[in-house]
């Protein structure tokens, strides 16, 4: 089996060297390892040392966001034709000689695994409470969000990948990729699990470009979630919202009926009628909407398994001479040239 390991990098000169030096590359059941820098647009001298170190370096033009950079990552560890991916960050939080602990589950048969910082009280870093209470609300929305799942931490950049689940992979955050990653393997029913590790909470150098800003980051990442559960989950999405409304009215309208019953007049309450129906209304049309963003859903993972099997002939796993394919070309042979 071959590993490439994916190590996202912005600006890291101080710890890059250090990262790749200390990666392992021998590890029982690999047999070969690769490194690949992602230089997500650094100033300083990030791309020179890595490739020192023994890497190999894509550079972007400019810092185009960590969600774009593992996308440039997953793509050239495709190409490469890894069998095992992990991505990293290059900022030294993460441990390097971690990686087979890491990669153990995918070996076992698990699509996808994920450090954990907090499901063991011994492991969990040292950091800003703030932070740590951010990273428990988004536990729970993303556990909530994908149904029954007990996550104890969506927010950790160190993660293994399967061939095949990276290959499934549809995201589109640039700024963050972390808890939208759950809510998309999730709809596609890819085995994950979460290993503890030991992790440092508080970078030696610098400062977090993703968590730097706690209002930044939450805004972001809360948008983020919101347009993959849309897309991913619309009955429960728009279901949801219609739901809500729907109950508004039926609390306004049930107010009026107890002060009928209490008074045998709808004074001064009267009023609460026209909300009643106007939320009613509204709440079920939303109910509407929302069955037919199930079907529009329904499409689009249609459309995600076409993308699917495109992508796996893209990256040399299926041939693309498919009988399918020849009979649709020779097809086109046999039709006469427009007009």
């Amino acid at each position: 089996m071959k590993l490439v390991i994916i190590i996202l990098a912005l600006n890291e000169e101080k710890t890059i060297g250090d990262v790749i030096r200390r990666t392992p590359r021998d590890i029982e059941g690999i047999a070969a390892t690769e490194a690949i820098v992602i230089d997500d647009g650094s100033t300083d001298r990030t791309a020179e040392l890595a490739r020192a170190a023994g890497a190999q370096v894509i550079s972007h033009h400019s810092n185009l966001g960590v969600g774009a950079a593992l996308a440039t990552g997953m793509d050239a560890a495709l190409r490469r034709g890894a069998d095992i991916i992990v991505n990293m960050d290059g900022d030294g939080q993460f441990n390097p000689e971690d990686i087979p602990a890491l990669i153990e589950p995918i070996r076992r048969g698990y699509g996808f695994a994920t450090c954990t910082r907090f499901a063991r009280p011994e492991l969990v870093p040292e950091m800003r409470r703030a932070n740590r209470w951010g990273n428990r609300m988004m536990c729970r929305l993303i556990n909530w969000i994908i149904w029954g799942a007990n996550f104890t931490d969506v927010s950790c950049g160190f993660r293994a990948y399967s061939r095949d689940t990276a290959l499934q992979l549809n995201l589109f955050g640039r700024f963050s990729y972390t808890q939208e990653m759950f809510i998309d393997l999730a709809g596609k029913d890819i085995r994950m699990t979460e290993v503890p590790l030991r992790v440092r909470g508080v970078r030696e150098f610098g400062r977090s470009r993703v968590a730097g800003n706690l209002c930044r980051y939450a805004n972001r990442a809360i948008t983020i979630i919101l347009r993959a559960m849309r897309d991913t989950r619309p009955l429960k999405f728009f279901g949801g919202i219609g739901l809500s409304v729907v109950m508004i009215g039926v609390v306004l309208g049930l107010i009026v009926f107890g002060f009928w019953l209490a008074t045998r007049r709808t004074d001064p309450v009267k009023s609460l009628l026209i909300g009643s129906s106007v939320f009613l209304t509204l709440g079920f049309l939303l109910c509407t909407v929302a069955l037919m963003a199930d079907m529009i859903g329904r499409l689009r993972k249609t459309l995600e398994d076409i993308r699917y099997t495109l992508r796996r002939i893209e990256y040399g796993d299926l041939p693309a001479n498919l009988p399918g394919a020849q009979a649709g070309k020779r097809a086109d042979e046999k039709r006469p040239p427009p007009e």
